[in-house]
C-alpha cells in the first residue's frame, strides 16, 4: 500500500489530546486541538497514538475524515503518551499530531506477516513506503517506523528494511504497546487498524533529518558469552546456567523481590542485557524470568555474542532523555516544528511517579518545539550499520 504527501516550505505543527470513555468524542477533541494551529491548512502528515481501550476504527475514521485525502496518516497503540510536557498515563488517552509544510515528502507503506517472515515484511514495507514517496529522491531521507510490538523479530524487520535503504538512511520509531496488557498491539495506516504488521513513513527533506537515541544503562558484570540460546530464551552464559549467572550479577535496590521478575513482560526490572556492539557500545535487551523459570529476552539475541548485565538509576534515565531530545532539537539549521519521541514503557516503570518529571524535562530540552511521543514495547533508532532495535531506550526525531 502507498500514499504520498508533498509539503511546501513553511512548517506548521499542532498537537492535541482527548480522553474519556467515548471514542469518537475523545478523537474529535484531540483532532480539533491538533488542527487548530494549521488555521484551515490541510495537513501533510498526521500521527495518531491511542490506548487500546478505544474503538480504534472509530478513532481512525474521525482522523482520516478530518485530515483529507492527501494526508499521510499513521500511528500505533501505546502504553501512555507524551504531549507538550504532559504525561498521559497508560490506559487512557488519544494523542494526535498534525504537520503541514516544511518541504517534506512523505510516503506511507505497510506490510503484514511479521510472525511468518519479518525480514520479508521489512523489505516489502520499505519498498512500499519508498514507492509512495514518489520517483524524485530528496537530499536527506529517513524512515519513521511503527510495528506490532508483539509480532515477530523486530531486529529482523529492521534487517529487511536495511536491504532496501542501505546504511545511509536512518530509521526511527517505536513498537506498538497495549497499556502493559501484553495481549494485542496494533499499528495504523490511513483508516486501517493492523496487527502482525508494520507501518512506515518515508520522509524526504531538503534539510538534514535529526535522529538520536540513548539509554543511560551501565554494566554491572564482566562480558559474558551467550553460549546457549533458544529463540528468546537464554540457556547458558559462559557455559553456565543463564539464570544462575544473571542472579549473581543482579543488585536490586531494597533486596530481591522475585515476584516482580515472574511478572509477564519483566516490568519494573532494574536490570537488562547489554549486547556488546563492534564499537564497544551496548544495545539494550530487556530480560525477565518467565512463569516457567526461564531467563527470557524480548527479542532473540545472536548465539555466541558477548553481553553484559546492565543496570540504571532513575536520574540516569532522566538525564539521557534530555540529552537525546536536545541533540535533535539543537542539531539542525533551523528550529524544529516538532520533536517526535519514542520512549520505552520499561523506563516509565523504573521512573514511577517521576515519569511526569521526565515529560517536563523532555519538553524543556526541545527548546520551544512541542514534544510528541508514546511509550513503546521497543524502540527503533538506527543511524549507522544494521542494528537498531532497542529496549529500555529513548529515541527521537526532529521535523
Amino acid at each position: 500500500m502507498g500514499v504520498r504527501a508533498l509539503s511546501s516550505n513553511s512548517a506548521i505543527s499542532g498537537v492535541g489530546t482527548g480522553n474519556g470513555t467515548d471514542s469518537r468524542l475523545a478523537a474529535e477533541t484531540a483532532i480539533e486541538e491538533a488542527f487548530r494551529p494549521l488555521a484551515g491548512r490541510e495537513p501533510d502528515l498526521v500521527l495518531v497514538y491511542a490506548s487500546v481501550r478505544y474503538d480504534l476504527e472509530t478513532v481512525l475514521k474521525a482522523v482520516t475524515a478530518a485530515a483529507g485525502p492527501s494526508a499521510v496518516v499513521a500511528g500505533a497503540t501505546t502504553s501512555g503518551q507524551l504531549e507538550g510536557g504532559r504525561l498521559i498515563e497508560p490506559g487512557d488517552g488519544i494523542a494526535v499530531l498534525a504537520l503541514a509544510g516544511g518541504g517534506y515528502r512523505f510516503g506511507l507503506g505497510h506490510a503484514t506477516g511479521l510472525q511468518a517472515d519479518a525480514t520479508r515484511a521489512g523489505r516489502a514495507l520499505a519498498r512500499a513506503a519508498l514507492g509512495a514517496a514518489g520517483p524524485v529522491r530528496s537530499p536527506h531521507e529517513a524512515v519513521l517506523l511503527f510495528s506490532d510490538g508483539l509480532a515477530g523479530d523486530q531486529q529482523e524487520l529492521l534487517n529487511g528494511i536495511h536491504k532496501v535503504t542501505g546504511f545511509q538512511i536512518p530509521v526511527v520509531g517505536g513498537a506498538a504497546a497495549d497499556d502493559r496488557r501484553l495481549a494485542e498491539t496494533f499499528v495504523f495506516a490511513g483508516d486501517r487498524v493492523l496487527r502482525d504488521a508494520a507501518v512506515a513513513v518515508w520522509i524526504g527533506s531538503d534539510r538534514p533529518l535529526r535522529v538520536a537515541g540513548g539509554h543511560g544503562w551501565q554494566p554491572t558484570s564482566l562480558p559474558l558469552m551467550l553460549s546457549g540460546v533458544e529463540g528468546q530464551i537464554v540457556k547458558e552464559l559462559g557455559g553456565r546456567p543463564a539464570r544462575e549467572v544473571f542472579w549473581e550479577n543482579f543488585r536490586p535496590r531494597g533486596g530481591v523481590d522475585t515476584k516482580l521478575y515472574k511478572k509477564a513482560g519483566g516490568y519494573h526490572s532494574e536490570h537488562a542485557f547489554g549486547l556488546i556492539q563492534p564499537d564497544g557500545s551496548l544495545l539494550i535487551r530487556g530480560a525477565f524470568i518467565d512463569s516457567d523459570g526461564n531467563l527470557r529476552t524480548f527479542s532473540p539475541m545472536p548465539p555466541y555474542s558477548a553481553v553484559q548485565v546492565v543496570s540504571c538509576e532513575p536520574d540516569d534515565l532522566l538525564e539521557i532523555g534530555e540529552e537525546v531530545v536536545e541533540r535533535v532539537a539543537r542539531g539542525g539549521e533551523q528550529e524544529p516544528s516538532v520533536v517526535l519521541v519514542f520512549d520505552c514503557v520499561a523506563r516509565l516503570d523504573i521512573l514511577g511517579e517521576r515519569g511526569h518529571e521526565e515529560a517536563r524535562r523532555l519538553q524543556r530540552a526541545a527548546h520551544g518545539a512541542p514534544t510528541f511521543g508514546y511509550y513503546t514495547y521497543g524502540e527503533f533508532a538506527r543511524t549507522t550499520g544494521v542494528a537498531g532495535y532497542h529496549n529500555a531506550t529513548i529515541a527521537a526525531l526532529a521535523l
